[in-house]
């Protein structure tokens, strides 16, 4: 798609975004008295098809909707395969799993991947995997001898996402898109940082952290690796360090207040990548605009569902795009 073909897409974008949720409505949802009341205000405000699904089917009518704007937009929707990636390799992870217990699982696959999730399973079935996509094969062959002779299904899992994230990065580079390179750099940085604070709780060595860290520019990986195997003091300091100083203190919180600061440096980043009318980088930031909201009200929904405090809620809500 050439550029100057970006700009009737990125006006129709500018009007979508129009519509999306701000935190004036989500204080409207918050103020809400109960679960149902929030469905109806989702309802009102367009989320939906009839008013009547369950938060998942409302969830998922969202999701399905900003893929069919994309759909209408652009001529060639592989331009965001960098936000499906991850989406090819949890169905890889299922259908190895599907495949080593030898039955029918339901629900297991996710949709919106860049290949149908019964190609996966059929490649993993037949031990073909030729059938992936290069990108995919060799981390399929490993992980799939793994889980098949060891039946360690977290070292199967650690192979899988340390090549969902080798991919995201490597594939966004490619693009030469630079949000999709902010968005895959803060993907790595966050990965790796979780997982040096998981491995130094549970005490993983160095083998552990090498072949589940990927690498990214903002961080040196060996550095983290060395305060991982010291202990999480380590980590905070080296962290203190670099440009993702201030997630210390949500780290010292919880790892729910991490992700949430993950979330919202995303947000953040892309907010000033959004405003070039001759790139793919609006359509991109609404998507993930949209995923940050739809994200956010099914944090709320399972809060109120669960009559959880409000202040609970509000505290693991993200920023809002808009």
């Amino acid at each position: 798609m050439a550029d100057d073909q970006f700009v009737y897409a990125v006006a129709r974008i500018r009007a979508k975004e129009l519509t999306l949720l701000d935190n004036a409505f989500f204080d409207q949802l918050m103020a809400a008295k109960s679960y149902k009341e929030c469905l109806q205000l989702l309802s009102d405000k367009g989320w939906g098809r009839n008013g009547e699904e369950s938060a998942e089917e409302l969830l998922s009518i969202e999701r399905e909707k900003t893929w069919d704007l994309m759909a209408e937009l652009v001529s060639d929707i592989s331009i965001f395969d960098t936000f499906l990636y991850g989406n090819d390799f949890h169905n890889l992870k299922a259908a190895i799993k599907q495949v080593y217990i030898g039955e029918e699982v339901p629900n297991i696959y996710i949709t919106h991947g860049t290949i149908n999730p019964e190609v996966i399973y059929n490649a993993v079935k037949q031990h073909d995997f030729s059938l992936l996509p290069e990108h995919m094969r060799n981390c399929a062959e490993e992980a799939y001898q793994v889980q098949l002779h060891t039946g360690d299904s977290q070292l199967c899992d650690v192979i899988i996402d340390k090549a969902t994230l080798d991919t995201i990065y490597s594939k966004a580079k490619e693009s030469g898109n630079d949000l999709l390179t902010k968005y895959a750099e803060l993907k790595v940085v966050a990965a790796d940082i979780m997982i040096a604070i998981r491995g130094a709780k549970t005490g993983k060595g160095k083998e552990f952290f090498m072949r589940a860290m990927a690498d990214c520019v903002s961080l040196d990986k060996n550095r983290l690796i060395d305060a991982a195997l010291t202990d999480e003091e380590a980590i905070y300091e080296y962290l203190s360090s670099t440009i993702y100083a201030d997630a210390v203190l949500s780290m010292r919180e919880s790892s729910t207040a991490f992700e949430k600061w993950c979330d919202n440096l995303i947000i953040r980043n892309i907010k000033t990548l959004k405003y070039d009318s001759f790139s793919m980088s609006p359509l991109a930031a609404f998507i993930l605009a949209r995923e940050n909201e739809i994200k956010s009200v099914r944090i709320l929904l399972s809060g109120k569902l669960n009559r959880l405090p409000d202040e609970f809620i509000g505290e693991r809500l993200r920023e809002m795009y808009v």
